[in-house]
Formats: structure tokens, sequence, C-alpha cells
């Protein structure tokens, strides 16, 4: 099995934290899309014909697609690849998109999943982050969907950031509680280089974030929503029963996907591709028959520490006998006495051969990982 990810790199506004490769000009939309379906045509050979298990329209707002660009989207995909039955193919959407006419539309075209860039349900934060929609939106949409028959859909909320009190946060989670939502993907928010966040607290324009005020509201998010049956799955992303994210855990799961569009990222195993994040480059790329990508081959030991990273991010954790078998006995000794130190610590857990991140441990989740990684072997 497989997976497809497809970059619409087009929004209505600039989100101030965003740093993700978009454009708020549609004007060349068309001339994209094109491009889009000649790169699927050029590149079907990546994924070795391999069933498709899911495709996902990610972004980018992919909601601002019409019928018309995702029928001739899903024809190339149909033209040049194979797809299994039961396949999940999943859009994320802005609720300020989700008209009732907009729903019908992508529930037609074969969308069967959603992924609602919420964030918050307070009009003040959205503002702040400089979202298309508001308060009222956010929460209609929710009901709407599930009107239309969407019954797999997840929402996004941010947490972490000055305006965001612990109260308000509470609210957030109860109001996603109170319309059944069946999964959560929740992330800290974060300073990205080169956005508008940035350069606000730089001129101190806009207070600067509070670590410890991220790990509270992280570690109450994970207290509620345990208590109300959702299972923490990957440190960002929380399912009721049989509504984890299939695609994303293609990812952390090590599969190989094909990444189409501006600046997406393919993988198959050995190698990582990225396209060029620059939308007039890549389409005057593809109409000369040229992908514009860059490729890094990866190490043996640059393989082993990615599933080392992806793997702990998972409630199923890293198997230690797996890297035992990878890297030699010096290195074991020393990666087995950095786990221990860990455990001591009370970060991580030991479950037969498995390591695990305790509850405090995913408040550390990427430095843990860090410390792991092994060097090129001996």
């Amino acid at each position: 099995m497989s997976a497809l990810y497809i970059h619409i790199p087009f929004c209505k506004k600039a989100c101030h934290y965003c740093n993700f490769h978009f454009s708020t000009s549609l004007q060349y939309k068309n001339e994209l899309i094109q491009q889009l379906l000649k790169e699927i045509e050029i590149r079907k050979d990546y994924l070795q014909h391999k069933p498709l298990e899911t495709i996902y329209f990610g972004g980018g707002t992919p909601s601002l697609l019409t019928d018309e660009d995702l029928i001739l989207i899903f024809e190339a995909i149909h033209r040049n690849c194979k797809v299994s039955e039961g396949i999940e193919i999943t859009l994320e959407a802005n609720p300020d998109d989700l008209s009732n006419d907009k729903l019908t539309m992508l529930k037609q075209v074969g969308i069967n999943r959603l992924s609602i860039g919420i964030q918050s349900f307070f009009e003040e934060d959205l503002l702040y982050m400089n979202r298309s929609h508001n308060a009222k939106q956010a929460k209609q949409c929710l009901e709407d969907i599930q009107v239309h028959g969407f019954s797999n859909f997840s929402a996004d909320l941010i947490f972490g950031y000055p305006l965001l009190s612990d109260d308000k946060w509470k609210q957030n989670i109860e109001t996603m509680l109170h319309y059944n939502v069946p999964h959560l993907s929740c992330y800290a928010m974060t300073i990205e280089p080169q956005t508008a966040l940035d350069a606000f607290i730089k001129k101190k324009q806009s207070p600067a974030l509070d670590n410890a005020q991220s790990a509270t509201q992280f570690e109450y998010l994970m207290k509620v929503l345990a208590s109300q049956g959702y299972e923490h799955y990957e440190i960002s992303n929380y399912a009721k029963p049989n509504h984890r994210a299939i695609h994303n855990s293609n990812y952390w799961k090590g599969k190989s996907y094909l990444g189409i569009g501006p600046s997406a990222h393919s993988f198959n195993g050995e190698s990582r591709q990225w396209n060029v994040s620059n939308n007039m480059k890549y389409i005057k790329s593809l109409q000369a028959g040229i992908i514009p990508f860059e490729i890094e081959i990866l190490e043996s030991h640059q393989k082993l520490n990615e599933l080392i990273m992806i793997s702990l991010r998972t409630k199923e954790g890293l198997s230690s006998q797996l890297v035992k078998s990878k890297i030699d006995p010096a290195q074991w000794k020393t990666w087995q006495w950095q786990v221990q130190q860990f455990i001591d610590e009370g970060l991580l857990s030991l479950q037969t051969d498995t390591v695990v991140l305790s509850t405090k441990g995913k408040l550390f989740a990427d430095y843990i990982a860090a410390q792991l990684f092994v060097d090129e072997f001996i």
C-alpha cells in the first residue's frame, strides 16, 4: 500500500504563524492544476504501481478547489494509479469554504474525510492568527459536515499563544467534545522564521510565547481527551475508536508516499525528494516536461534516525530490538545507557522491548528523539 499527497498552494489570507508554501493570489490556479495533472502522469511509476491506500489534499487551502478542479485531478489519478477499494480521501478545509453546496459537491466527487482548520472558537484569537473564518463559522461547519454525511472528519486546534487563557483553552476543547468530533489534531503554536508572527514578536508588537503555558495546556488536553475515550495515538493526534488518520499514520509507519505539487515531499524508503517551493518555477518546469525537485539519498543511519523519530511520536513506540539489530555492540551499549537515563527521569518507559514516551516525556519528544539518534555506523 502507498499514499498520495497533493499540495494546493493557495489561500485567501496568510495566517500569521504559517510557514507552509502558499500564495494568496489565485491568478495562476488553472495553469497550476494543469501541471499537477502532468506531474501525476510523469511520476506514475514512483510508487511501483502499489495500490493507493490514501489520497490527501493539503495546502494551502484545498477547499478553494472547484468541482471541475477536483474532477480533473481524480481523472488523472485513476488514469495513472491503482486505487484501493475503501480508500481514505482527505481534503483540508477552512470553515468559511464549507457552504452546503460545497459540502454536497465534495461528497459527490469522492471526498470521504475532511480535516477542518478550526484553530479556535474565539473571535479575538482568529483575528490574532489572521484566519479567514470567524467563530460562528467555526461552529456552524461542524454541524453542517455531519448533516451532509461526513462521519469521518478531523478538526485542528492550536494552543500555547498569549491570548489563549487556560479557561479559553478549556472551552475550546469542550466545544469540540460538544460536536462529537471523532479526530482532533492539536498543535502548540511555534514561531517559524520569516512569518508575520515572528516579525511581530521581534518588533515587540506581540508578546513572546510562553513554554510553561504551552506545557500546561498540553497536559490538560491529554488528560481531558483520555477521559473522553480518545486514543492519543501520536503526539499531536487524538482519535475516537476506528478514527485514526490512515494517511498520516502511513508517514509515522515509514511507508512510501508520493507528493505532487510545489513544495510537496516524496519518500520511497531509500530517498527523500521535494519539489520547488515556487508556483511559477513549478509551472514553467512542468510545461517543459521537467519536474523541479531536489533529492537526498538516505544513508543507513539516517533511515534509522528517521525511524526513531517517527516511532517515538506514536502510541506504539520504538522497538529496541530493531535498533539493536541495526547498530554495532558499542553503539548499542551507549544507546541502552541513554534510554535508561530517560527512564530514570520518568520520560520513557520500556514495555517488553518497546520504548514509549511517558506523559511527561511527550513534552520533550523532539529532544528525546535527537538524543537517541545514532551517528554513522562504525
